[in-house]
C-alpha cells in the first residue's frame, strides 16, 4: 500500500457540523495489488473506457471507497479520462509499505486508539451530509 498524507480540509464534507475533529493532516493507507508483475493502486483498477465519470466531491452518502467502484481515483495526478484526480489534497507522499500497520508505525495514526475504537463504529458509516439527532 501507499501511504499518503491527504489534507484534512479534504475530509470537512463528512463532518459539516464538527469539522474541528478532523485533524489538519489525514494518514491515509491507500491500498494497491501487484497484477501481471506491477503494482496498481485500487482506484485504478476499474477500466471506465475513456468515458468521463463524475468525480467524486466527498458529498453526498458515497464514500471514497464506494467511488473508486464506478471511477477510477488518483493521488498523483497521473489520471487519464474518468479518473477522479485527487492530487490537488495531498500534502505527502510516505512511500510503499507491506502492511498498514508499517506505515501507521512510522508515521503514526491519524487518530488515538481510543478515539478510533469509540469513533470506529459510527464513523465508518458516516455519509457526508448525514444527520444525526
Amino acid at each position: 500500500m501507499e501511504g499518503i498524507a491527504v489534507d484534512g480540509r479534504f475530509w470537512y464534507p463528512r463532518f459539516p457540523r464538527t469539522p474541528w475533529l478532523v485533524p489538519d493532516r489525514v494518514i491515509l493507507a491507500w491500498p494497491e495489488f501487484h497484477i501481471a508483475g506491477q503494482w496498481i493502486p485500487v482506484g485504478e483498477l476499474f477500466d471506465t473506457n475513456g468515458v468521463v465519470t463524475d468525480a467524486f466531491t466527498n458529498a453526498g452518502e458515497e464514500t471514497l471507497f464506494d467511488a473508486i467502484g464506478r471511477t477510477g481515483v488518483a493521488w498523483r495526478g497521473d489520471c487519464a479520462g474518468g479518473v477522479c484526480d485527487l492530487s490537488g489534497q495531498v500534502l505527502e507522499t510516505l512511500g510503499y509499505f507491506d502492511h498498514r500497520d508499517e506505515l501507521f508505525t512510522q508515521h503514526g495514526q491519524t487518530l488515538c486508539r481510543t478515539a478510533r475504537t469509540i469513533g470506529e463504529p459510527v464513523m465508518s458509516h458516516r455519509s457526508a451530509g448525514a444527520r444525526t439527532h
